[in-house]
């Protein structure tokens, strides 16, 4: 008894884990999958072990369980265990006054995780410095020396501006960062995906606004658990920063600012943009929470979990100040997505490759998939999907026999040609049905007259990317702030899309956001 009580006493931590009971409930979907996530995480924090306290209030009180609901409760977290190929090594009963109390322990070999982390912010403000100082742990010049990690087309180093999606992979093993010394190779990256317990993947969008249609590929079109917001010292908060801060709120992601070029100005201007953007978040009804040192990193991962709270970290590129802030806040940031068991994948890019054929690319949204595996492609053209071959699979340019949900992948596949094949389409093991109309409940952001019958904005979802037509509205107008139920046809193509998938819509500088509630088969 004493053991539990000790356990109790100083409360849930990084493996510990309290749950006062668990019912059928707790099987379903989502919830299903949010609490396998979450006992990986636990396991993970554990170093390969994770102790459950059932019975138990989340602020320590014993409840107890009658004795049916406690075996009930065990057998619900066996099958969560089962999920992620964990299990239960011991568990330990206890009688209360108001029935049983158990300590449960479960066990893991080798326990994976994988967190995507989209980073986004206003042209020159420092994400891919930010990102490129994080996985090799070197210091900037002050002249974006870092960022050539991530800057991956010619011009783009040229100029200093990132004008497509890059992505950059960071690992933790046994805690401790693995930093990269040659980032760009490919075998070192290899390394990473293969030994580290816990992957980072960076998906580093675009500052500059003419290129916000790839900053939003970025974020709705990759398998994102977190958004990174990055604000520079000099300059504050920008109409980008609250641009692309309404997106990431938008898409549902739990965010972390980063102020980045605190060195460039003094302490009184680092307060002042503390305060600014303390204020933008506010307005949108977001709990800024600034982390001074590593001992906070704990109690703000734990606070994030409503997704109203915003930690905010002070850096600097030139000194690494606040770098150990981010990486502790990255490693003990658990894995957030998780959709279902079904596989499916939304193309992002596509490539023809020497002596290998067609290749695309995208993160896995759901399921796994193995090499040697047949999968459907589609919608094509006419809504048909056709039967494929994967004869091989890459992730971050290490070749793997099998990837699962989250994980940027590129797969060969035979039976289809490049030239067939768009941004957009899907990668599923079972047949699914294309459509060209569906349901949603639109909210309009900005629009400077009124929004009709007929109007046609280009939809985000996913990697899709398409110019729609608002057929019919339950009301005669929107305008600027106006929430209504609306039909939508996509004007070109087919997709593939089902009830529940969050999009931004955008024409010009009108911009809305949307969820669907309906799809015609």
């Amino acid at each position: 008894m004493e053991k539990l009580l000790k356990i109790v006493r100083e409360g849930e931590r990084d493996n510990i884990e309290f749950k006062e009971v668990l019912t059928s409930y707790h099987l379903k979907g989502g919830r299903f999958q949010q609490l396998a996530c979450q006992m990986n995480h636990r396991i993970l924090m554990g170093k390969g072990k994770a102790i459950y306290v059932i019975g138990v209030s989340d602020s320590g009180k014993l409840k107890g369980l009658p004795k049916q609901r406690f075996l009930e409760t065990v057998e619900i977290i066996r099958k969560i265990a089962r999920e992620i190929d964990a299990k239960i090594k011991s568990i330990e009963e206890y009688i209360v006054s108001d029935g049983f109390v158990g300590i449960v322990e479960i066990v893991k070999s080798k326990p994976k995780e994988h967190v995507m982390i989209g980073t986004a912010g206003h042209v020159d403000h420092g994400k891919s410095t930010l990102v490129g100082c994080l996985i090799t742990g070197k210091t900037d010049d002050g002249d974006g020396l870092t960022r050539a990690y991530l800057d991956v087309l010619k011009h783009e180093i040229e100029r200093g501006l990132s004008a497509d999606l890059s992505f950059a992979v960071f690992g933790f093993k046994g805690g401790k960062a693995v930093k990269l010394k040659n980032p760009l190779s490919k075998s070192e990256k290899a390394w990473v995906v293969e030994n580290v317990d816990k992957l980072v993947s960076f998906v580093d969008t675009v500052g500059h606004e003419p290129w916000l249609r790839t900053t939003i590929r970025g974020l709705l079109g990759q398998k994102i658990d977190y958004g990174l917001l990055v604000v520079a010292a000099n300059d504050g908060v920008m109409r980008t920063t609250k641009e692309h801060l309404g997106i990431l709120l938008a898409m549902d992601l739990p965010v972390i600012i980063a102020i980045t070029k605190i060195d460039m100005v003094d302490e009184k201007r680092v307060r002042e943009v503390v305060d600014e953007i303390s204020k933008t978040l506010r307005t949108v009804g977001r709990i800024p929470l600034l982390i001074h040192d590593v001992d906070e990193v704990s109690k703000a991962v734990k606070m994030m979990e409503n997704k109203f709270v915003v930690p905010i970290i002070k850096t600097s590129s030139i000194t690494l100040e606040g770098y150990d802030i981010l990486e502790e806040l990255l490693y003990k940031l658990p894995k957030r997505n998780a959709f279902g068991k079904d596989f499916l994948m939304y193309i992002d890019r596509l490539y023809k490759v020497s002596g290998v054929g067609t290749v695309v690319s995208g993160s896995i949204k759901s399921g796994t998939l193995e090499e040697g595996e047949d999968v459907y492609i589609g919608p094509f053209r006419d809504g048909s999907f056709r039967k494929v071959k994967v004869s091989s699979i890459e992730m971050h340019y290490y070749r793997v026999s099998k990837a699962e949900e989250g994980d940027i992948v590129g797969v060969a596949l035979k039976g289809v040609k490049y030239d067939e094949l768009r941004r957009g389409m899907v990668l599923s093991k079972k047949q699914l049905n294309a459509v060209w109309e569906f349901d949603a409940d639109v909210f309009v952001f900005s629009h400077p007259t009124l929004i009709k019958r007929g109007y046609e904005p280009v939809v985000h979802l996913e990697t899709i990317s398409e110019t729609v037509i608002f057929e019919d509205m339950e009301k005669d107008y929107m305008k600027a702030g106006d929430r209504g139920l609306v039909k939508i046809r996509f004007k070109y193509n087919p997709q593939f899309v089902f009830e529940g998938q969050k999009f931004i819509f955008r024409e010009g500088k009108s911009k809305g956001v949307g969820e669907i509630k309906r799809v015609y088969n």
